[in-house]
């Protein structure tokens, strides 16, 4: 703005010449003077305008790379703890960037286990997943039934016991018990039936699932196992693996919108207009949720 003034003022300026003119000679200066600020008053504008819509992308994009993070969950491997269509906000700077610059700025602490992280799908690293950190580096990790086991020790888990409405697997789960928590627990885990070794249910759900399960578990250096909270409904490091430490994103924090993805009494999980789905589905209870 100061060099568009400044160039301005310089072409307006009178010389010697002109000063010793007549005054016949300087009143049509005066109007060509005139007749161009409007010119310049609007280029100045633009100019201011489309510098501010600069800084501004630029900062949503430092934002976005080291501070914060938008994503939406489409699944329902969290449920209740996350549901199906809440839009989060995920920390990016709490675990730290690997020595950037930022870290020195920007508070940040080791990853803990209890944290709901968001994270490189390990098989496809263009897709995020959102999970919970079960098991730490270096740990032994032993899944038997519904019981995790650290380096031999049962981890305090709360357990609900809890159904998917039949056909929906976009509806929050229905709470049908709920266990006392343990001392330690910190969170809540949900199983849809209670564990018996000799039910033949049990033999399905252990299908595909090859990490710790029934027999111990070595978690690699710099490698987390994330499972989801809804047990009996989540792919997690039970079925490919532990997460390595460069491919956490961050840890989720708080849900800013949430739009209910469950089915209607018709069988629809959308009407087809935003702008009524905006009204009739959000659920601004869910606003302001902090993730725990």
């Amino acid at each position: 703005m100061s060099i568009v003034e400044e160039k301005f003022s310089e072409t307006n300026q009178p010389s010697n010449n002109i000063s010793n003119n007549s005054t016949n000679n300087s009143t049509p200066n005066k109007e060509s003077s005139s007749t161009q600020q409007p010119n310049n008053s609007k280029k100045g504008f633009f100019r201011d305008t489309f510098e501010s819509a600069i800084v501004t992308v630029i900062m949503a994009l430092f934002g976005m790379t080291f501070i914060v993070q938008a994503v939406k969950v489409p699944t329902g491997s969290m449920l209740n703890t996350i549901l199906v269509g809440d839009h989060l906000l995920v920390n990016k700077f709490i675990f730290g960037q690997d020595g950037l610059m930022l870290d020195k700025f920007t508070p940040h602490r080791p990853i803990r286990r209890g944290d709901v992280i968001v994270f490189k799908y390990p098989n496809d690293p263009t897709t995020n997943y959102v999970k919970r950190v079960i098991g730490l580096p270096g740990e032994t990790i032993e899944i038997k039934g519904n019981n995790v086991f650290i380096n031999g020790k049962e981890l305090p888990e709360q357990y609900v016991l809890a159904e998917q409405p039949l056909g929906d697997p976009y509806a929050p789960l229905t709470i049908v018990n709920v266990k006392n928590a343990p001392t330690g627990a910190t969170y809540k885990v949900y199983y849809s039936y209670e564990y018996d070794p000799s039910e033949e249910v049990m033999e399905k759900s252990l299908a595909g699932q090859k990490f710790g399960i029934e027999a111990p578990f070595q978690i690699p250096p710099d490698n987390y196992f994330a499972m989801g909270d809804n047990r009996d409904n989540s792919q997690d490091s039970r079925y490919w693996g532990t997460v390595p430490r460069h491919y956490i994103v961050g840890r989720a924090w708080v849900v800013y919108y949430s739009l209910d993805a469950s089915k209607d009494e018709t069988g629809n999980t959308t009407s087809g207009n935003l702008l009524s789905d905006l009204f009739t589905r959000t659920r601004w209870n869910r606003t302001g949720t902090l993730i725990k």
